[in-house]
């Protein structure tokens, strides 16, 4: 076993609620361990049932292991709960060419290229798809031909969906520079706007908002994903401690400072800003964002 691979299996054994079980999958499906893919993200699927990247992952692990009907229910389902994500669509383009519906697999191939125009590959597979050809490396068998083609796609951030992208799926991109998945509005006129700021319901699925690493990489639904299982820790020690209900979560650190706080019942609030801001006043901050994020949601009944 290599040692990433065992040094993977090592953290996630330690600790189940890791999001390394997408590279340990992912890792085990490229050796062609299937089998063992197949359980690293089913396992993973149990945990983050809203997480599209983990159906994006099993969507590829089945279709190398030729289940393309199950690849198909995947990639729909990860493109509900993320709409950008790229790699759903490329690998919806593709199932869908196989099966002889152009008219689909133009549509999703062609949000690919107005989303990413550096992907070389879905533009020239969206003009042989439109010139009724065969896509680029398109081979016989299913198996061949899907795993290179979108084993390296990530999802982006898309300004709009381009015209006639999707069909009838529930698109909608106004991300105003937040990365997609999120509403955008919910802090609108808020210092800083939506940046750092993700709202998230109880079952870490993102409301609104978004949050990016320091090298630009979109984490807001990986982090989303985690702040559901940090919020029960939060009110489990409170308990424990018998300090009451659990109002805010401060974490301090030489990047930066963070907080948590639920602004309703059955959601979650994470503001991130840099080292330079103290941490009284990312706990302002926090406040009146979740008063704005409250006031979102009583707007939505």
């Amino acid at each position: 076993m290599p040692d990433d691979i065992r040094a993977m299996t090592a953290e996630l054994a330690g600790d189940p609620t890791s999001l390394v079980f997408l590279e340990l999958a992912d890792a085990l499906r490229r050796r062609g361990q299937l089998d063992a893919a197949h359980k690293v993200s089913r396992n993973g699927l149990a945990r983050y049932p809203e997480l599209a990247a983990a159906h994006d992952l099993a969507a590829r692990i089945f279709v190398d292991r030729g289940e393309l009907d199950r690849a198909f229910e995947a990639w729909v389902t990860a493109l509900k709960h993320d709409p950008a994500l790229l790699g759903a669509h490329k690998g919806l383009g593709f199932l869908y060419f196989r099966a002889n519906d152009l008219a689909s697999a133009e549509k999703h191939l062609a949000y690919v290229a107005e989303a990413d125009p550096r992907d070389a590959g879905a533009a020239a597979a969206l003009e042989r798809v439109k010139s009724g050809g065969r896509p680029d490396g398109l081979a016989d068998s299913p198996r061949d031909d899907l795993s290179p083609a979108i084993a390296h796609a990530q999802p982006v951030a898309a300004e709009a969906a381009p015209a006639g992208a999707g069909g009838d799926l529930p698109f909608s991109f106004e991300t105003d520079g937040v990365p997609s998945g999120g509403d955008a509005a919910v802090f609108a006129g808020l210092e800083g706007g939506s940046d750092s700021l993700l709202l998230v319901d109880g079952n870490g699925l993102r409301l609104g908002g978004g949050l990016r690493s320091p090298l630009g990489d979109d984490v807001a639904d990986a982090v989303a994903a985690q702040l559901a299982g940090v919020a029960k820790e939060a009110a489990r020690t409170a308990r424990l401690l018998a300090l009451g209900e659990w109002r805010g979560l401060a974490i301090e650190s030489a990047g930066g400072s963070c907080y948590l706080v639920a602004p309703t019942p059955e959601s979650l609030l994470f503001t991130a800003r840099g080292a330079e801001l103290p941490m009284g006043r990312v706990a302002r901050l926090a406040e009146r964002a979740a008063g704005a994020a409250r006031r979102w949601m009583e707007g939505l009944q």
